[in-house]
């Protein structure tokens, strides 16, 4: 570019061959003010997300496999938990009945045992991260979208059943 065309450019003049700065001088003030408005919205839009918690009432279903030692009403059998582990297929269903801002409850059930044992679970500030109980065991869950989860959960043999459990699988919600 042409550096008479460039001062020509930075320094307008009016038609009695004055320069005229006023209109550069206000164009600064206004990129700032519109930079600040956005980086504002942005934060702002990132807090409301934040404080949205999410609602999981509704049933819940998944299938994977659960590393099994012993036995239990979901995976039944004769084992002991002195015998070898086992691979067993789960069918799983959570039914969330309540829900107070960050605690829920409801209770679960497989395609073998229709136990609806109680569960409660806690959804931490992330929004993403959920925790949890039940009779004998522990979630640890991940929501990966509002109608998808990562669910892992464990039995360490303390428990009526005696059996250890571990499993992690996806859940979908069937039904709000």
């Amino acid at each position: 570019m042409d550096s008479s065309f460039s001062a020509l450019r930075a320094s307008p003049r009016n038609d009695s061959g004055v320069t005229n700065n006023a209109l550069d001088e206000g164009r600064e003030p206004m990129k700032c003010l519109i930079l600040v408005l956005a980086v504002w919205g942005v934060t702002a839009t990132g807090v409301y997300a934040q404080d949205m918690i999410p609602d999981l009432k509704g049933t819940w279903s998944g299938k994977g496999k659960a590393i099994v030692l012993g036995n239990n009403p979901h995976h039944p059998g004769t084992q002991t938990t002195a015998d070898s582990p086992r691979v067993h297929e789960i069918a799983a269903t959570h039914t969330v009945e309540g829900q107070d801002g960050r605690v829920a409850w409801g209770h679960s059930s497989s395609a073998v045992a229709d136990t609806k044992e109680p569960f409660a679970w806690t959804i931490s500030s992330d929004n993403k991260s959920i925790v949890g109980a039940d009779l004998d065991g522990y979630f640890r869950i991940t929501l990966l979208s509002p109608d998808r989860m990562e669910k892992c959960y464990v039995q360490n043999g303390t428990g009526p059943t005696r059996s250890v459990v571990a499993a992690c699988y996806m859940m979908d919600r069937v039904k709000r």
